[in-house]
């Protein structure tokens, strides 16, 4: 009886159920896999009517998966976006994708990935819209944890050599004004969504661009981070792949040697994803941007102004130049309670840049907790000072501390330039913040930069 009970069909299984073991490489939980939810795609699937074939997984999101497809009738190698079948949101990234090739084919694809296709796609969890982009190399955030032609080791900072790094944030800034000239906001302007374009890997065969294979202690060949899916009733699922498999951006083929320097001068870093994105006169009433980094007037007045994006890349520019966040966000308890996630980052933002102009202030309705009538904080514990305990007070740190806290890899002649740029770009005044053009005619992007010898 219990054996017929386990060769039963399993149920249809909906969002929130857990029925699979847990794996050990990282990317996607099995549990997505549902009607409504992502796509199953093995190794040598084939899409569009045996158009795209699946060679490589590049990454995944909370709404798809991007695998490396061989565009068997082009000839070329492409990225396919496979979004989960319930998503009705991607009709604005498409309007805005539609609209930049129409407006300014060319720019568009000097600072923006390209839409190349669009199709649908049946399967066991519904109908899947597909996006088929030019392929493009790892983010800004995966080429540090994936150094080209080695493997990643424990003492590498997480840091780009100075004259890497501001080779990339020219190329995002140029993207992000191209953006903003056409009335456009990025809305989720953020280092996984700066991509390294790929050199030409059309000439490339499917096996060189395929899963990289790893070897064990015993010799016997795998492939790396893949994962076999187990349902911990044993049923077999036919909702999820056979395999999970862990993103391998294509590192080798972007411009950068294994140390980050730049080897190639024609190398070039794009905007990529473009689901959070809004036209200027149109923005979106739940914006997706990083708590860390939405402007205050985002949070005290629920106000999305056209320089968010400005704001977004000073705190950007402060981290990976600092190599620490500029703005901790713990959250812990707070979910609860909106207030004190708000109370916590508002702290941060007001001991970094200073005290907030009166007119914003005024909108922060539990300052009460952490400030006296007359504006002098007392109490920095966050939901204010509970009955019978203390106020809490702690060293604070001004934006130019914290920045030097680490010790950042340049001269202190940089270094004092590179703070009072981020000042510049970090104003409270939405219509004070430079524009992405002005930052890039700043005379910090003008000069190559020197790096401090350790």
């Amino acid at each position: 009886m219990a054996e017929e009970m386990n060769n039963s069909p399993p149920p249809t299984p909906t969002r929130g159920q857990w029925r699979f073991e847990n794996g050990i490489s990282p990317c996607e939980f099995a549990d997505e896999y549902y009607p409504g939810g992502l796509h199953p795609v093995e190794l040598g699937d084939l899409f569009s009517d045996g158009q795209y074939k699946v060679i490589r997984k590049l990454g995944e999101g909370s709404f798809s998966t991007v695998w490396l497809a061989h565009d068997l009738k082009n000839s070329r190698f492409v990225a396919l976006k496979i979004l989960v079948s319930d998503e009705k949101e991607q009709s604005q990234e498409l309007q805005i994708l539609h609209h930049l090739t129409k407006v300014a084919p060319v720019e568009s694809a000097q600072y923006i990935t390209q839409l190349l296709d669009e199709f649908e796609h049946e399967g066991p969890n519904g109908t899947h819209k597909c996006l088929v982009f030019e392929a493009m190399g790892p983010s800004f955030c995966q080429m540090l944890l994936f150094p080209p032609g080695r493997y990643r080791e424990w003492e590498d900072k997480e840091q780009y050599p100075l004259r890497t790094a501001k080779h990339i944030f020219r190329d995002v800034l140029k993207g992000l004004d191209f953006l903003h000239k056409n009335g456009i906001s990025h809305g989720d302007f953020q280092p996984g969504n700066f991509l390294f374009a790929l050199e030409n890997i059309d000439s490339c065969d499917e096996v060189a661009l395929g899963p990289e294979e790893d070897e064990d202690e015993e010799g016997d060949d795998r492939f790396y981070g893949r994962d076999l899916v187990v349902r911990k009733d044993g049923k077999k699922d036919k909702w999820a792949p056979q395999y999970l498999y862990a993103a391998e951006p294509l590192s080798k083929h972007t411009g950068l040697d294994g140390q980050w320097n730049i080897i190639d001068e024609n190398l070039k870093v794009k905007l990529s994803d473009m689901g959070g994105a809004y036209f200027f006169n149109n923005p979106p009433k739940e914006p997706i941007i990083p708590f860390g980094r939405r402007a205050p007037e985002l949070v005290l007045k629920g106000e999305l102004h056209e320089s968010q994006d400005i704001w977004s890349f000073g705190c950007i520019l402060f981290e990976m130049m600092a190599g620490r966040r500029i703005f901790y966000v713990f959250g812990g308890s707070n979910k609860d309670d909106p207030s004190l996630l708000d109370d916590e980052y508002l702290l941060e933002i007001v001991e970094r840049l200073g005290p907030l102009p009166a007119e914003l202030y005024s909108h922060w309705k539990t300052s009460s907790r952490y400030y006296t009538q007359d504006g002098t904080k007392y109490n920095c514990m966050i939901g204010g000072v509970p009955e019978g305990r203390e106020p809490l007070m702690l060293e604070e740190y001004s934006l130019e501390q914290a920045f030097d806290q680490k010790g950042p890899k340049m001269t202190e002649e940089e270094a004092q330039e590179v703070k009072k740029l981020i000042r510049w770009i970090l104003q409270y005044d939405p219509a004070k913040r430079p524009s992405a053009e002005e930052i890039l005619r700043h005379p910090w992007f003008a000069e190559d930069s020197t790096e401090q010898a350790e």
